[in-house]
């Protein structure tokens, strides 16, 4: 049995007719040239395949296509923006957070993916205070960062450098979200009229 499929593949609305029990991943690399996620295990154990699914982290070589008709897909491919890599892309390239690469876009992708959920404060298994969740966001210290990326393996062994490019690209997102709250910050006493001003364009 067949059945039309349609994605938002990094911006772009895929489409491609497929047997009912394609997985997601065989719906990108063989039917729509989509390269970025790789196939290493075909059983959801190493990562490889990692996409952003819907904005989370998810291994496409476990997920039926037709079960996310019209969903939408980030690779490691859309990550970047027209002529600047993503934090995670540049900071894994600062770091030598990779050696044959083949895994790598898989790794870029999770640790998007768990920077955002560390962000919204959800916990992992090794978060301090029984793991309770933290709407301020959880501190990614070494251990956070490989609990959160165990289920990304590189055979290459290049973790030392992985947990370094993560910490450099957390490192680089905090220091965003705190510029962008002070930009709020100015920008909105720019606009708060003082005490005496008057703002009405009355001056008779």
């Amino acid at each position: 049995m067949e059945a039309n499929v349609t994605l938002h593949v990094d911006g772009e609305e895929r489409s491609a007719v497929v047997e009912t029990r394609t997985t997601l991943l065989d719906l990108l690399r063989d039917k729509l040239g989509v390269s970025s996620p790789k196939k290493g295990c075909d059983h959801g154990q190493c990562g490889a395949c990692t996409v952003l699914l819907n904005g989370r982290r998810a291994t496409t070589c476990l997920a039926f296509a037709v079960a996310h008709e019209g969903a939408s897909i980030t690779t490691a491919d859309g990550l970047a923006d027209v002529g600047d890599l993503h934090p995670v892309q540049q900071a894994f390239l600062d770091q030598d957070g990779f050696q044959c690469g083949y895994c790598t876009p898989g790794q870029i992708c999770s640790a998007v993916g768990m920077l955002d959920e560390a962000a919204a404060g959800q916990p992992s298994h090794v978060t301090p205070n029984g793991g309770v969740s933290d709407p301020t966001g959880i501190k990614l210290t070494d251990a956070e960062i490989r609990e959160r990326m165990s289920g990304n393996l590189c055979r290459c062994g290049a973790y030392v450098n992985i947990v370094a490019a993560i910490r450099q690209a957390a490192g680089a997102q905090a220091a965003g979200a705190q510029a962008a709250g002070t930009a709020a910050d100015d920008t909105q006493a720019a606009g708060t009229p003082t005490a005496g001003t008057d703002y009405s364009g009355d001056r008779s």
